[in-house]
């Protein structure tokens, strides 16, 4: 009976969000529609999370590398684009899983923010990297985990990417007054920043990766810390 009245609920709350990011998009509030998605996309897995029943010592593993990546990307301030934060993100996800690396994403953003200045770009934030470390979850046991190569590519890719989610927050929060051409010329601007991003995911990964994920999985077994089920 109870499995009925969740796939009820998680309906008619689907239909409300619909109808409400309908109304708001006749309207052209496009900024805060985008927030609604992302807000939309982070309670499917925070309640899953939820209802994992984690135990103590797997929230201080979760913190602790949410921490890391939080605090790893702020002396890096000065060089644009580049932080190990994405790198600690992915190898949450490769060891833990895509729940624990969207979780380890989300707060990385969140945390680091509080250094580095908060603004409409911290849920974006959230979300990219996020998705990242959900990704990286979702590919554990696979050849782009287990494989330098693979993991360097995984690392390109998602560094470009995350640039691009970044430059939508900006557009979104104009409105409709953007054109094609001022949407080419800000990600051809954006292009530098994101290629370093990318290339400095690669470095991370094919110095670190390793060593990290030995540590990590050690950890995993020996405490039996956050079994992917």
């Amino acid at each position: 009976m109870a499995r009925p009245k969740i796939i009820l609920l998680i309906s008619v709350l689907i239909i409300t969000f619909i109808l409400l990011c309908g109304t708001l998009i006749a309207e052209k509030q496009f900024l805060l529609v985008s927030v609604l998605f992302m807000l939309g996309t982070f309670l499917p897995f925070m309640i899953r999370f939820e209802r994992r029943k984690v135990m103590g010592r797997e929230l201080v593993i979760l913190a602790i590398l949410a921490a890391i990546a939080a605090v790893s990307r702020v002396p890096f301030a000065s060089i644009p684009s580049v932080q190990p934060t994405t790198f600690v993100i992915i190898v949450t996800g490769f060891v833990f899983g895509a729940e624990s690396g969207f979780v380890v994403g989300a707060l990385a953003a969140l945390v680091s923010n509080l250094f580095l200045g908060q603004g409409p770009w911290t849920p974006w934030q959230m979300y990219a990297w996020g998705m990242i470390g959900l990704c990286a979850g979702f590919l554990r046991g696979t050849w782009i985990q287990v494989s330098p190569i693979g993991r360097a590519i995984f690392g390109f890719i998602t560094g470009i990417l995350f640039g691009w989610m970044m430059n939508l927050w900006y557009f979104v929060s104009l409105g409709d007054d953007i054109k094609l051409v001022e949407i080419l010329a800000y990600y051809g601007a954006s292009l530098y920043f994101d290629l370093a991003h990318a290339i400095s995911n690669v470095f991370f990964l094919l110095l670190f990766a390793t060593g990290w994920m030995k540590i990590l999985q050690r950890f995993r077994k020996k405490y039996g810390l956050l079994e992917v089920k």
